[in-house]
Order: structure tokens, then C-alpha cells, then sequence
């Protein structure tokens, strides 16, 4: 028979758990940004890219050999692989490229409507269907996006329209790799993540026939550029493991008043108060999805055999 599912239990344990992988997510991704900021300045950001990738890639092999995780490595979703990674490729250049043009913390606001760009692209990606508290979502969103980015001749730059961009580009990585892990695993979507990047990166960079070697003083700070992507990806992972998105996100939010210290106190970029408030509203329309979809899942019975 059919009977509705007891409310969850919160483990206090678990929550603050889940909270500090994704305390170390935050950390993760705004040393990412200092680390793509100094070297900015002597590699572009397909060097960048290429580097990072083929660090990660050793990385990669080197845990998934000592953890014995290459047998998860498969051949099985060439196609999918190839269209996640050129989405993740392209928002990851675009998101290089803008933390050199603009303010930290604008990146980091724009970046935040690569969940509101999931929503509104899954119905064709995913066959998801349109609610009302999604499109009231969005709607909250794109207000939030037009604050922060406040459009105008005077206003809108290459730097602006490059972090948008790289959220819708964030946005289809996230929808492909879905698909992905239905059938594959962490370590698998990692290493050809790394591999196929390791590839775009040296085409692009190579393409004018001349690329940067790093210099020393730049050399650790790719290496920061590489762990961190990794780091990032797996706390954010096990934090999601752990707890649910809904208890989680909030830590995540806490990145941009991070980076906007950072940016005050490393690059004297002034804190903008529009944008912390476009950002928080852009943060409340993904909180209020998050919400929606999870007293959906919690509320909706379910069969005990």
C-alpha cells in the first residue's frame, strides 16, 4: 500500500559536517580566483586551462590508481563526455577571463545564476516539467541578475557579459553531467573532464603557434588553480552526500561576502552594495527552488514493499 513518508530526522552531526565540506568548497573556489588572477598576467586563459587540466589529470590517475577507482573509468558515454566538457571548457575560460575584467564579487554573483539557468534549460534538456514556483524562481532571479549587472552603455562591459556567459555555460555542465551520473561515477567523469579539457586547451592555446611556458613564481600558483577545481568539486560532492541541498546552500553564499574582503583587501575593489544585494536575491529565488523541490520530494508518498 501506499502511505506518505515520515518527515526526515536532522542528524545536528551530519549538518555541521556537510557544512564544513562545504565550508571548504567556498575556500576551494575563492583561492581559485586569486590563484587565476596572478597568473592572469603572464598566461591567457586557454594556457591557463591547459595547465590546470593536465594537473588535474595527474591527479586524477595518480588517486584513482593508489584508491584502485580506475576500473570506474569507463568508455561508455564518449558523446555525453565530449558535450559536458565543452560546456564546463567554455564557462571556465569565460569565468578566467572575467575575474581579470571585473570585481570579484560580481563574478561570484553571476556565477550564482548558473542554478536559475538549470532551471529554466531542463525542461529541454531533461524533459522536466515547468512549475509555478520555477518560473516565480527565475522571475526573482533575473531581477537579482539585473541588479547586479545593472545594464546600461555605461555599465556593461566584455567582463559583465563574459561571467554571464560563463553561468549558462556552468548551467549546461551541470544538466550533462545529471545525464552522466546515471551511469557514471565521480573518478570516471573527473578524469575525462581532465583528459578531453587537457586536449581543448592545447588547441586553443596552440592555435597561434606559440604557447607561454609558466614562469617560476607562477608555477605554484597553477598548481593552487588545479587543486582547488578538485577540492572544490569533491567537498561540494560530499557535502551533498551528507545533507540536503537545502541545509547546504547557505554555506555556500557565504563566497561572496569572502571574496568581496578579498577583493577590498587584496585588489582595493570597493564593496558594492547593489551587488551583495542582487546577489542575496539571486541566492533567495535558488533557496526558494531548493525549498519548493525538496517539500515536493518529502511530501509525495511513496511505496513500502
Amino acid at each position: 500500500m501506499t502511505i506518505a513518508s515520515p518527515p526526515a530526522q536532522r542528524d545536528p552531526g551530519a549538518v555541521l559536517r556537510a557544512a564544513l565540506w562545504m565550508l571548504g568548497a567556498v575556500i576551494a573556489f575563492s583561492s581559485m580566483a586569486v590563484a587565476g588572477r596572478a597568473v592572469s598576467f603572464e598566461l591567457d586563459t586557454f594556457e591557463i586551462m591547459m595547465y590546470r587540466s593536465l594537473i588535474g589529470l595527474c591527479l586524477v590517475v595518480s588517486v584513482a590508481g593508489i584508491s584502485g577507482h580506475y576500473r570506474q573509468i569507463t568508455t561508455r558515454s564518449p558523446a555525453t563526455h565530449l558535450f559536458r566538457n565543452i560546456f564546463h571548457f567554455s564557462g571556465q575560460n569565460l569565468w578566467f577571463y572575467a575575474i581579470t575584467a571585473i570585481p570579484l564579487a560580481q563574478v561570484f554573483a553571476l556565477e550564482f545564476t548558473a542554478p536559475l539557468w538549470v532551471l529554466v534549460l531542463s525542461p529541454l534538456v531533461l524533459g522536466e516539467r515547468f512549475t509555478g514556483m520555477r518560473v516565480l524562481a527565475a522571475i526573482i532571479g533575473f531581477i537579482g541578475i539585473l541588479i547586479v549587472a545593472r545594464p546600461s552603455p555605461e555599465t556593461l562591459s566584455l567582463g559583465t557579459i563574459a561571467a554571464a556567459a560563463a553561468a549558462i555555460g556552468f548551467a549546461g555542465s551541470i544538466l550533462v553531467t545529471k545525464r552522466l551520473t546515471r551511469t557514471e561515477t565521480l573518478t570516471c567523469i573527473l578524469f575525462w573532464m581532465t583528459l578531453s579539457q587537457s586536449v581543448f586547451g592545447l588547441i586553443c592555446a596552440g592555435i597561434d603557434g606559440d604557447i607561454a611556458l609558466p614562469s617560476l613564481p607562477s608555477t605554484p600558483w597553477l598548481l593552487v588553480i588545479a587543486c582547488a577545481g578538485l577540492v572544490a568539486h569533491f567537498c561540494l560532492t560530499t557535502a551533498l552526500s551528507i545533507a540536503p541541498a537545502t541545509l547546504v546552500s547557505p554555506v555556500d553564499f557565504t563566497r561572496l561576502p569572502l571574496i568581496a574582503v578579498i577583493g577590498l583587501l587584496v585588489y582595493n575593489e570597493p564593496i558594492d552594495a547593489m551587488v551583495i544585494l542582487g546577489a542575496a536575491i539571486i541566492f533567495g529565488a535558488n533557496y526558494l527552488n531548493l525549498w519548493s523541490e525538496t517539500k515536493k520530494d518529502a511530501n509525495r508518498p511513496k511505496l513500502l514493499v
